[in-house]
């Protein structure tokens, strides 16, 4: 209990943000739906309680992946991560069905209501602004290896949609989440105005409709990234921009292979390259002090570095690729 108590601390600080919020918010919109009958609103009561038990699991699984490696996994647990994460699409898929279902029986039977109209556009109206809190943490967490003077202000946003695929998988889950959330609210709300003020009262039934599919929008997503993150994929494009700045050490003639492994939040990298025969063991150890200093540079999410040398044959290995940044 104390380690996992330890291991909490490490968890992505916007997903906890997330399930707290949308916990709060599923509590709220409930009692509005459960007033009003309204099925925008129930659209929402579910969007915020899939999310925040998403969410919540997404925190867990963030956090343990920071354990140590063990003696019975000595690979550690950075894949853990990748594992909730595909359990957690599933939630968000069943709701995400719910919300489409009930959305098509109400176009099927809507009936013009102006009841407790101030009551839906104000819980609506907390939802966009809580929800938007949680989204601009999770662009801080996106963005939080970018220079300053690249996130100042509302600069943070385009950075922050530039940069999401380089994000750590719980925190690109988190935002892709709440970019659904606060357009589901905005929608919610246009439909709840439209089905109250003018003649087609289906509105909010269309308005559910769309947020489900939303959602599974975010669901096939995360699936296929966290999928490729648990079997393990290569970053080609770190590949590509670390070769270059690899080869730019005299010493090193050629590498035989480079890979750049998943491994939850963090990558792991593997490394063999061409060095001259007569090499010493002193300059050797130079030299692999100098690329994991480099490897770091590139990428400070490094879990561990394998460096293997062998003698130059003459054959040339290393292609350079249209990602490499070194020219």
């Amino acid at each position: 209990m104390k380690e996992l108590l330890k291991l909490l601390r490490f968890g992505s600080k916007s997903a906890l943000w997330a399930a707290i919020i949308n916990t709060v918010l599923g509590i709220i919109k409930t009692g509005a739906y459960l007033i009003t009958g309204n099925v925008a609103m129930f659209a929402e009561m579910m969007h915020s309680f899939g999310d925040a038990a998403n969410q919540f699991f997404v925190f867990i699984g963030s956090a343990l992946s920071k354990k140590e490696p063990t003696e019975r996994f000595p690979g550690g647990f950075g894949r853990v991560v990748n594992l909730v994460l595909l359990g957690a699409v599933l939630i968000v898929a069943i709701l995400a069905y719910e919300t489409i279902i009930e959305g098509i029986h109400h176009i099927q039977t809507a009936v013009h209501s102006e009841d407790w109209f101030w009551l839906n556009m104000g819980v609506l109206g907390v939802a966009i602004v809580l929800e938007s809190f949680v989204l601009y943490k999770a662009m801080k967490e996106v963005t939080e290896n970018l220079p300053k003077e690249q996130i100042k202000g509302l600069k943070i946003i385009p950075a922050s949609y530039k940069h999401v695929n380089k994000a750590k998988p719980a925190t690109k889950l988190v935002f892709l989440e709440d970019n659904v959330a606060v357009g589901g609210a905005i929608i919610a709300a246009l439909a709840i105005v439209i089905a109250t003020y003018t003649p087609w009262h289906s509105a909010t039934g269309y308005a559910s409709v769309i947020i489900g599919l939303a959602l599974i929008l975010v669901v096939g997503r995360i699936f296929l990234d966290n999928a490729a993150g648990a079997l393990g994929a290569a970053d080609v494009k770190m590949q590509a921009r670390m070769g270059a700045k690899i080869l730019l050490h005299p010493k090193i003639h050629d590498i035989q292979d480079l890979n750049v492994i998943t491994e939850g939040d963090s990558l792991h990298v593997e490394l063999r390259v061409e060095v001259e025969a007569n090499m010493t063991v002193k300059e050797a150890d130079e030299i692999r002090d100098y690329l994991e200093a480099k490897i770091v540079e590139q990428v400070p999410n490094v879990t561990d570095i394998i460096i293997e040398f062998d003698q130059l044959d003459d054959i040339k290995h290393w292609i350079s690729s249209p990602d490499d940044t070194s020219k």
